[in-house]
């Protein structure tokens, strides 16, 4: 059977919209610019991602976790560098009062042309701050304002010594946290591949300087295999590597993780040495002394980090763009999204074949034996044909189906989403059958 992989943003668009993924956020006022809301099962997706990626983290001896606020002390973003340079080049067309990035625009014949009309009477360029402003407090003074943080990475570094002498960590250690981050961008888009709201997956790595190479390389490699793992196709990653003015003001040397998106090749997560920077900056600013005291040593020194940075809402759109197919055509077409089982947002599907009291008093039966620990589903709604179809489009790996035979044999018919085969299975054995398939994934 032909298989079709995605074409278009648009097609994935409709199905995370018909299927409960994704949601246009306040669509019944008309809908806010690149700003999305994740429903039932884009929800239940995307928390199994996180999951993912925290056991992957926090599973490792040397990385604990962290959930530092959103609002900050100013200052943090001082000595970050994000009041002062953390900005786009922005410009307007005077033709068609289009506003980009100057930096994103094509050059023609030495001047900046419009994206959208061709022009190129623009104005000035001029730094666009990305950080939303707000303000703590009653009155919305100048020295009550703050900032909505645009990285979680900060109150990773601020937080430390806490996390050092807490948890009695010696270098080398990570400290992994999941959380919401906002910039204003200029020009957001691609669904939700860039948002001013989005969640960040960061873990910052602390290490003797001297030893940041070799763990630079050593976190490029477990980043690679992780996105195997999770059943992205290695065809379609790949490391671009940062220099010259790509180089970002700390770092050291900087590599993205790329994935080829149906818009192209897109940063997926950011593997930076970014040296002793954050915490010096840091330590200057807050006067606060921020050294590792190595007692094997007897060395004291400003540890070096490895960070990994990644963009959740990003790394499900790969996901769902990877994994969506066509198979077949016509009245037998069908769509697939082949997620893995620890990523789908419903592990295994119940389907009385009736609407017959006696099936349905069953088949909820089994159904919330399952529930209790596991993402399942129960539909009695349609054609079985129809149901199945529904559910392989969701990425559900299993469909249980209960029939009127299983009143007389107390078994059951187990349908896969690959290979749309079915084994009949006893009732009594249906927990260890499905824990096994689900791992053979």
């Amino acid at each position: 059977m032909s298989h079709q992989p995605l074409k278009d943003l648009a097609t994935l668009v409709s199905l995370a919209k018909r299927r409960g993924f994704v949601f246009q956020s306040s669509e019944i006022y008309g809908g806010l610019n690149s700003c999305w809301d994740y429903g039932p099962l884009g929800a239940q997706f995307k928390l199994n991602l996180k999951l993912s990626w925290w056991r992957e983290m926090t599973r490792r001896q040397d990385i604990v976790g962290l959930d530092a606020s959103i609002l900050m002390h100013p200052t943090v973003w001082k000595a970050s560098g994000h009041v002062d340079g953390f900005s786009d080049p922005l410009v307007d067309c005077k033709s068609c009062k289009n506003r980009f990035r100057e930096d994103h625009a094509v050059k023609k014949e030495g001047k900046t042309q419009c994206p959208r009309c061709g022009g190129v009477d623009t104005t000035e360029a001029r730094d666009f701050n990305l950080m939303f402003k707000t303000h703590m407090g009653p009155v919305a003074e100048a020295g009550n304002e703050v900032f909505l943080r645009p990285e979680t990475a900060q109150g990773i570094f601020v937080n430390f010594e806490n996390v050092a002498s807490s948890m009695r960590k010696k270098i080398p250690f990570g400290i992994a946290q999941i959380g919401k981050s906002f910039r204003n961008e200029i020009t957001p888009g691609n669904f939700i591949f860039r948002t001013r709201e989005f969640e960040q997956m960061e873990m910052q790595f602390f290490v003797k300087p001297g030893t940041d190479e070799e763990w630079f390389n050593t976190w490029k490699e477990i980043r690679t295999n992780y996105y195997k793992k999770i059943g992205l196709n290695p065809e379609k990653l790949r490391f671009h590597e940062h220099v010259g003015s790509e180089l970002a003001h700390y770092a050291k040397a900087a590599f993205d993780v790329e994935y080829e998106f149906p818009f192209g090749w897109s940063e997926l997560e950011g593997i930076h040495n970014r040296s002793d920077f954050d915490l010096s900056q840091h330590q200057k600013f807050s006067g606060k002394k921020l050294e590792y005291f190595d007692e094997a040593s007897k060395e004291k020194f400003l540890p070096y980090v490895i960070e990994t940075a990644v963009g959740c809402d990003r790394l499900a759109l790969a996901l769902l763009c990877d994994a969506y197919r066509e198979e077949g055509e016509d009245k037998d077409k069908r769509v697939v999204l082949g997620l893995k089982p620890a990523l789908a947002p419903i592990k295994v599907a119940f389907l009385p074949l009736s609407k017959k009291d006696e099936l349905q008093s069953l088949s909820k039966k089994v159904y919330d034996d399952f529930a209790l620990d596991m993402d399942v589903d129960y539909d009695e709604s349609g054609s079985i044909g129809k149901r199945y179809r529904r559910q392989d489009e969701v990425g559900t790996p299993l469909c249980v189906t209960i029939d009127f035979d299983t009143l007389e044999d107390q078994k059951v018919t187990v349908r896969h989403r690959d290979q749309m085969t079915q084994d009949r299975v006893s009732l009594d054995q249906l927990r260890t059958y499905i824990d096994n398939k689900l791992r053979e994934f």
